[in-house]
């Protein structure tokens, strides 16, 4: 059996809510009898009685609750749909970003935002790498130029990437008898950094996590000295969580804001790549660091 009309449900859901043929003709801005008429063509499609009617008065029947109940549920889903439609087009962002990135910068950054912008919704999804942006959904993906993005992706600098190890504070300041910690999301983070510093490789105990985020909350705990962004541990450092005996240098990588739409026409992805912009460097710049080739502090100390 095929569907009635779908016009005859939407009449029938809004009679059966307001038990009243008036009442639903007002809601639907239309006459009595067009309220009336809708109902009987759907009763006379499905075969059964929908409404009780005594004296202008109308009474659900068990089969009229029963379909009440569905219609109720569909249309009540397709209006949040709709609002939710229109809430995207007009002030809702979709970002996709980096884990470690999103956890230990920007979700403790949002009220930042939410007070610079509050008309505008962030919806924040973690991950990372290549994006199909047409399937997703999303509007901004923030990512480390760690992987080739198609060439016709926009695309805007954020920062440069700063890496350095850390610690808990208390921690002995060398790298000999310590234990190095390593993420899988990043295995050559430790090889740049030695490399960068002129250092041959460590030999020593090491301790391995699935992500980057998950060595720098080890190393917070105790449990050795990971190697970090310096984007990502700024609080910590500021909070005295963390220490960096060896500052911090640029590995040659940087941050990108990536979209398939343009990020300069005046609209919400423009408004917020200026403020990711502005906050990114904003921290780099607090920590004594600059985005350009050279880093801003003074050559590291030697690595022992």
């Amino acid at each position: 059996m095929s569907l009635p009309p779908l016009n005859t449900l939407r009449y029938f859901d809004i009679a059966a809510r307001t038990q009243n043929f008036v009442r639903a003709a007002e809601q639907l801005h239309v006459t009595h009898g067009a309220v009336s008429r809708q109902v009987r063509l759907l009763e006379e499609s499905l075969g059964i009685t929908l409404f009780e009617r005594r004296n202008r008065a109308i009474f659900l029947t068990p089969a009229g609750r029963a379909l009440h109940a569905t219609t109720r549920a569909v249309f009540e889903q397709l209006e949040t749909a709709v609002q939710q439609l229109t809430r995207h087009d007009d002030v809702t962002l979709v970002v996709s970003c980096e884990p470690t990135i999103a956890m230990r910068w920007l979700i403790p950054r949002l009220p930042r935002l939410h007070a610079a912008h509050p008309d505008l919704q962030l919806q924040l999804v973690a991950a990372g790498g290549p994006l199909d942006f047409a399937r997703t959904g999303v509007d901004l993906a923030i990512r480390r130029d760690d992987f080739r993005w198609p060439s016709h992706l926009y695309q805007q600098k954020i920062c440069d990437e700063w890496i350095g190890p850390v610690c808990r504070p208390g921690a002995p300041l060398k790298l000999e008898g310590q234990r190095l910690l390593h993420s899988a999301t990043r295995p050559d983070a430790w090889a740049t950094w030695l490399h960068l510093n002129g250092q041959p490789p460590c030999p020593g105990e090491r301790g391995d996590f699935e992500h980057f985020y998950l060595s720098i909350q080890a190393a917070g705990a105790g449990l050795g000295m990971a190697m970090a962004s310096a984007l990502m541990v700024g609080d910590e450092l500021d909070s005295g969580q963390l220490q960096s005996p060896f500052g911090f240098v640029p590995d040659g990588s940087a941050y990108y804001l990536l979209s398939n739409h343009r990020l300069d026409d005046g609209g919400k992805r423009q408004r917020f790549a200026q403020w990711v912009t502005e906050q990114c460097q904003g921290c780099l710049a607090h920590l004594g660091l600059v985005q350009n080739d050279e880093p801003a502090l003074p050559s590291p100390p030697q690595v022992r």
